[in-house]
């Protein structure tokens, strides 16, 4: 399978942006979550949020992932979904405004591509561009059947935060991990391969690359991570 995958600023693209929320949606719902907190259009009209979307060669989008830099104006993705068991959350992004701090949030891909590692493969995107935003610290929440996909791209669970780290997070039935990259810039806590990857993205940012699949069929990537000054479409 050959994708493509493309960088792209929320404010400059709302066809892309509508495209994403669309395919997010449909994948939750499949899920029975429909009180996720960036599980919404609020982002399409902010300055500070950026994103990767996967697609496949005749356009249709099977994947995305979003970062939003913290402005001091719109509160993250995480504050908004656990801030209130932990107010002292509030004070940590605040603390870390002026060197740049975002989240990492809103991963999803669709049915047609799971079991691909497409996850992955977006995540290490998603915190491949954060150089291009000047953003120093990445923070993120998420679920068990995740965290060692985190893990290995450099999140640590924050322990000083919730339960050890722990909060009951959409609903009763789960249990989210607030994690943070302490290092967005140099990403020293990610598995070796895994900051390869990165670093290769953020060096070279438009390049071909086959990827190891989960279930062992080959995924040829055509990144172009570089954000558009300007909205491009689909191009």
């Amino acid at each position: 399978m050959v994708l493509k995958f493309r960088a792209f600023k929320a404010t400059h693209d709302p066809e892309t942006c509508k495209n994403f929320l669309k395919g997010h949606v449909s994948v939750l719902e499949d899920y029975g979550i429909t009180n996720i907190t960036t599980n919404n259009n609020l982002w399409m009209d902010m300055d500070c949020v950026w994103g990767v979307v996967a697609e496949t060669e005749d356009g249709e989008m099977v994947g995305g992932i979003r970062v939003q830099l913290a402005d001091g104006i719109h509160p993250l993705p995480v504050e908004k979904a656990v801030g209130y068991m932990d107010p002292t959350l509030y004070d940590m992004v605040k603390q870390f405004i002026p060197e740049g701090v975002g989240e990492l949030c809103a991963l999803w891909n669709a049915k047609k591509v799971a079991g691909m590692g497409i996850s992955i493969l977006l995540t290490r995107a998603g915190i491949a561009i954060t150089n291009q935003i000047k953003c120093k610290t990445l923070m993120g929440i998420c679920g068990g059947y995740t965290l060692k996909m985190f893990k290995k791209v450099g999140f640590v669970i924050d322990n000083t935060l919730g339960n050890g780290g722990e909060f009951i997070y959409p609903n009763e039935e789960y249990i989210a991990w607030v994690l943070g990259i302490l290092n967005a810039k140099e990403l020293e806590t990610a598995e070796d391969y895994d900051r390869e990857r990165m670093l290769s993205l953020r060096n070279t940012p438009v390049q071909e690359f086959t990827e190891p699949s989960k279930n062992n069929e080959v995924v040829e990537i055509k990144y172009n991570l570089l954000i558009p000054i300007k909205s491009t479409g689909n191009e």
